[in-house]
């Protein structure tokens, strides 16, 4: 096994990119305009009491802070037929993310991708510096889970489907 330089953020990227990640668009209308963001940086299970949950954000960002500007965000685990919507919503030019993308909205600006697994009603919890990036610690306040939909993955920069899982 050879050793990398961890200095090399593109290396390390791509080494980082063998671990399989689940897809989330986190959503809202801020000031009458929908904004979204996808991050595969998306963790569950960081607390049950309170029920938070995590993602991270690059610094530079232009599109957290309208988001986090909205009272409530909605978190989509992205489905596993939304490759080409994910790219869509992911895309530079923000004036076309959501054409002809359908989304149920919530009752304080949150917005949800329709046909996901899961949809999450959240609101910031806290915000911790982290490098080059901002941990973003969100509380869920409401939840509505889809089982007829699985999840998109990504793995080594790909965005796929799980195989059928065996129990272990």
């Amino acid at each position: 096994m050879t050793t990398q330089v961890a200095n090399d953020s593109l290396l390390l990227q791509d080494a980082l990119s063998h671990f399989p990640a689940g897809v989330v668009a986190l959503s809202a209308t801020v000031e009458g305009e929908p904004q979204v963001m996808v991050a595969s940086s998306f963790s569950v299970g960081v607390s049950y009491e309170p029920s938070l949950v995590l993602f991270s954000v690059q610094k530079s960002s232009s599109t957290w802070p309208k988001i986090k500007e909205a009272p409530l965000i909605g978190v989509s685990v992205m489905g596993e037929d939304h490759n080409p919507v994910c790219r869509q919503l992911a895309s530079r030019d923000k004036s076309k993310r959501f054409n002809g993308v359908e989304t149920v909205s919530g009752g304080l600006g949150d917005i949800y991708i329709s046909g996901s697994p899961l949809w999450l009603t959240c609101s910031i919890y806290q915000e911790v510096d982290a490098g080059d990036h901002i941990l973003i610690l969100l509380k869920i306040e409401d939840f509505q889970a889809h089982s007829l939909h699985m999840p998109l993955v990504l793995h080594r920069s790909i965005l796929g489907r799980l195989d059928r899982l065996d129990r272990v």
